[in-house]
């Protein structure tokens, strides 16, 4: 007798209360497909990192950092089998008070930024202003750091400071500016003067040959049209998975070097 196919295990990192019923719709949707599949919920990127490192999971739902973060503890081990579709291409945005029309106008000026961590707040949009030589004083908003910016609070409390005259420019992915000008937090006559090229976001990322083939399979064919499927790929703002690719952390790898981001946690993770 066959002794039962041991789950698939993902870890994922509880940012957020609807973190739970997503992680659960998926346990029901690969139950129904005869996948063995199980989570477990991390309280930072690191701790999940350092996890799937230690072989104590398969796959990990990973933020951009946190890819980068597992490509180089284990160089040539790592792959990205999946990512959303509203992954891919996103950008950045820098927004500035009236008068400041280039990033040059914010030398030496006070720019409002996410948590220390965050890709698209932080240290992608801080990589604009180093490699165009344009030094500013940084004023972080360290909310929730350990989570990547998987969340918009650092970002809201930036904006918020920028609308109370406290900084002369905030950076916001894209997305959330749009969210905070509908929300009125964002007062007209406050322009982008500056847009990142695009970069990808999440994904789910393996080591080695880890046994995810199936999972993989299931989760690429899931399907908008599906009415059982929909609100679960609602929950996780995506239309489509569509296969995994790296190309699109260039910026961010440039970032994690220049500001030496990840150094002493890869120093004690090898």
């Amino acid at each position: 007798m066959k002794p039962p196919m041991k789950p698939v295990v993902l870890g994922a990192v509880a940012y957020d209360a609807k973190v739970v019923p997503i992680w659960e719709g998926f346990l029901a949707y690969f139950a129904a497909r005869r996948l063995p599949f199980d989570y477990v919920l991390y309280s930072n990127y690191e701790r999940q990192v350092e996890a799937h490192l230690r072989g104590e999971i398969d796959v990990a739902w990973n933020s951009p950092l946190a890819w980068i973060e597992t490509d180089r503890a284990a160089p040539g081990r790592a792959r990205a089998i999946a990512m959303r579709d509203t992954d891919r291409d996103l950008t950045s945005v820098v927004i500035a008070r009236p008068g400041i029309a280039s990033l040059a106008d914010l030398r030496g000026k006070r720019v409002g930024v996410g948590a220390a961590d965050s890709p698209q707040a932080t240290l992608i949009p801080l990589l604009a202003f180093a490699e165009a030589g344009i030094e500013v004083e940084v004023v972080r908003h360290d909310v929730l750091v350990g989570k990547h910016g998987d969340h918009i609070g650092g970002e809201r409390d930036a904006v918020k400071a920028l609308a109370a005259g406290q900084l002369d420019a905030a950076c916001v992915i894209d997305g959330n500016r749009l969210a905070f000008a509908r929300e009125g937090i964002l007062p007209s006559g406050f322009a982008v003067i500056h847009q990142t090229p695009p970069y990808d976001h999440c994904n789910f990322t393996v080591l080695d040959q880890a046994p995810v083939a199936q999972f993989q399979e299931l989760l690429l064919a899931m399907s908008y049209e599906d009415a059982r499927v929909r609100p679960l790929l609602d929950m996780e703002g995506l239309k489509a998975w569509l296969p995994g690719r790296t190309s699109g952390y260039a910026q961010l790898e440039r970032a994690v070097d220049r500001f030496h981001t990840i150094e002493d946690w890869l120093a004690r993770a090898r």
